[in-house]
């Protein structure tokens, strides 16, 4: 049965905005900007012409059918305000930018949904920035590059979510190449499932993700990564710096899981963020990982009501096709 979705109106977001913003001024008009999946996102628009931005967790604003996220699973379901309070605390703490956190309520007194309200950067996102003026791409570039240069050089203890490793806890699985395994061979179920060609393909690949998963060495350095880095995950504040949204993935995780995921977003940029020392062989491994899980992910999403399934499908089909063509090359 498909679910009916109504935005959340100006009437419905005034007690957050009031509680977090002060009763001086009043909410006048909210847009909810586009993007998200797991969360709501709603610009709140003030009598003084003064803006902010909403984050909203609930089951209304989620378009994943996925059970309560387990924070122990790395790569479990990255939604929630404690996810998202212990990812903002510790990129603070890095000196990597993110919109401040302005207010949080996991009470439920302003809204029936964990909410959180933070400033609004008004520079519009670093994916709008590089499409629109080419010309100032290597400088936009360049700043991003020295703010992943900060983010990287952060280490935690072990693998696994920020908000866990953080409080002393220890993720399931034994490695991070491991977990990426797993998922791997998990998500490539799921397409099989959903898509005669990878069904076809099901065995070659599982042979695949097998045999690079052997030729990897144990490593015991965990970087901190956003896990999910592409342009459109980053915004500018007025003065051009960028600043990284969509932060509840933060983990502390092998650096090539992050280069694969900058080389898929940024495309031709990418060369601006190449880094020195990246291990091949978990290069290889990840890179087929996402492209199923880009395939298994997009393909579960329009099952239900995600309101652009023709872009999920477009997604999911370019990355059954890189993944194939993966396999390909390795034979």
């Amino acid at each position: 049965m498909t679910t009916t979705r109504c935005p959340l109106t100006t009437t419905d977001l005034a007690p957050l905005a009031r509680a977090a913003l002060g009763p001086s001024r009043t909410l006048t008009g909210v847009e909810r900007l586009r993007g998200g999946t797991k969360k709501g996102v709603y610009r709140l628009i003030l009598d003084d012409d003064s803006t902010a931005v909403a984050y909203v967790w609930s089951a209304d604003e989620d378009y994943w059918d996925q059970p309560d996220p387990d924070p122990l699973d790395v790569f479990s379901h990255g939604t929630g305000l404690g996810l998202f309070t212990a990812a903002h605390d510790r990129l603070a703490a890095a000196g990597v930018r993110t919109p401040r956190l302005r207010y949080a309520d996991a009470t439920h007194t302003h809204l029936p949904a964990d909410a959180a309200v933070v400033e609004d950067l008004t520079g519009g996102s670093l994916e709008d920035a590089l499409a629109r003026d080419p010309e100032q791409a290597p400088q936009a570039m360049e700043r991003m590059a020295e703010l992943l240069a900060t983010l990287h050089s952060h280490t935690g203890p072990r693998f696994g979510k920020v908000a866990v490793v953080d409080k002393g806890g220890s993720p399931y699985g034994v490695s991070a190449e491991r977990r990426v395994t797993e998922g791997a061979l998990r998500c490539l179920a799921e397409a099989a499932r959903r898509d005669p060609r990878a069904a076809a393909a099901r065995r070659e690949l599982e042979e695949e993700i097998h045999a690079l998963a052997a030729g990897i060495r144990p490593r015991d350095r965990h970087t901190l990564i956003h896990g999910e880095l592409g342009a459109d995950h980053v915004l500018l504040t007025p003065g051009g710096q960028p600043a990284l949204i969509d932060i509840e993935g933060l983990m502390y995780f092998d650096v090539e899981h992050e280069h694969v995921f900058l080389r898929l977003r940024f495309g031709p940029h990418y060369d601006a963020l190449r880094a020195p020392g990246l291990d091949e062989a978990r290069l290889r491994l990840y890179r087929l990982a996402m492209h199923i899980g880009l395939v298994s992910g997009p393909l579960t999403l329009i099952e239900g009501d995600f309101p652009d399934p023709g872009r999920m499908r477009e997604i999911a089909e370019h990355n059954l096709h890189e993944a194939l063509s993966l396999l390909r090359s390795a034979s």
